[in-house]
């Protein structure tokens, strides 16, 4: 008889979700990706085929892009029917951009984590498994690319970012989830518009980034040293891409050396092209060189940013490519 069975693989990166606390002080990782899923109530009940990757046992804030480039290609390997990460939140925002750009084949992933460890009283380790499993495991989610399931919502990739330090509601996106779990039904009822990939078979050199948050008073002094250190920049700027008039000779200097983007640090919302004309302002940068985000934030505008400079992108490339994030 043809087994027909969903299977979903889970891989361990460690993080909160795997941590206990432990007699010398601090929680550390120390549970297995065999360990969360055997905690998981109700698990069996879904009739889900379970494999279980121990892939790393690091803190969210310790994963880098090869962690989850070599992470990718091991999925890529999979046969399976949709793909859990558990990790810590810290960066969760940012692997699950990373993973969403690039692999492009049509099993979900989903990526999910605890704002309490395994020893507090209340942990969301379990709970968030078992919805993100049913997601994985779910013909609903398939096409939608990478997606963040936190509180039984569903956050696209794209989209998400942790709003809070400990809230176990942290998670939160603009324009909002795409979907939730209820019932042990999974509910989607939005699907972010396709943006182009980055493939990882493309990311053969070096390169650093950083973001630079602009604040009151910037005179561009510390945008020159950071500059001073990296291929490509994004700066955080004010409102819908603006910045004090004392940067500007820097950022436009920085702009003939190397790619430098231009992100709003609200949170949500465009950048810009042609409504204000004062010096520091959208237009007034973009005719220096530097390269609008659209609507994406500087967080995950660094993360492809980093990938386009890993693929040898140069400065025309990279504007094309963000002229098509919409």
């Amino acid at each position: 008889m043809t087994d027909t069975r969903r299977r979903v693989a889970v891989f361990s990166l460690g993080g909160t979700i795997a941590m206990t606390s432990q007699d010398a002080g601090g929680a550390t990782p120390t549970l297995s990706a065999g360990d969360l899923v055997e905690a998981v109530p109700g698990l069996a009940e879904t009739g889900v085929t379970i494999e279980v990757h121990d892939f790393r046992r690091l803190p969210g804030a310790s994963l880098g892009f090869r962690d989850l480039l070599d992470l990718v290609e091991e999925v890529e390997a999979l046969d399976a029917d949709g793909v859990v990460i558990t990790q810590g939140t810290d960066t969760i925002e940012e692997t699950s951009y990373l993973i969403d750009l690039v692999y492009s084949a049509e099993m979900p992933i989903v990526v999910t984590g605890a704002m309490r460890n395994a020893s507090m009283a209340g942990a969301d380790g379990p709970a968030n498994v078992l919805a993100a499993v049913r997601v994985a495991a779910s013909v609903e989610a398939r096409g939608l690319g990478t997606v963040v399931v936190f509180g039984e919502e569903i956050h696209a990739a794209r989209w998400v970012r942790k709003a809070h330090a400990t809230s176990p509601t942290a998670f939160t996106s603009y324009p909002g989830p795409i979907g939730y779990v209820a019932e042990d039904r999974v509910r989607i009822w939005s699907q972010p518009a396709e943006e182009p990939k980055v493939p990882r078979q493309q990311l053969t050199n070096d390169a650093r980034t950083a973001v630079a948050l602009i604040g009151l008073g910037d005179d561009g002094v510390v945008l020159q040293a950071i500059g001073a250190q990296v291929n490509g920049l994004v700066v955080a700027a004010f409102g819908a891409g603006h910045v004090p008039m004392g940067c500007v000779d820097a950022l436009a200097d920085l702009a003939k050396e190397m790619p430098v983007i231009l992100a709003t640090r609200t949170g949500a919302g465009p950048v810009l092209r042609d409504t204000y004309g004062f010096p520091g302002s959208e237009s007034d940068l973009l005719t220096r060189g530097l390269i609008a985000t659209n609507t994406l934030g500087p967080i995950k505008a660094r993360i492809l940013l980093q990938l386009l400079l890993m693929r040898g992108a140069d400065h025309s490339e990279i504007a094309e490519h963000l002229s098509r994030i919409h």
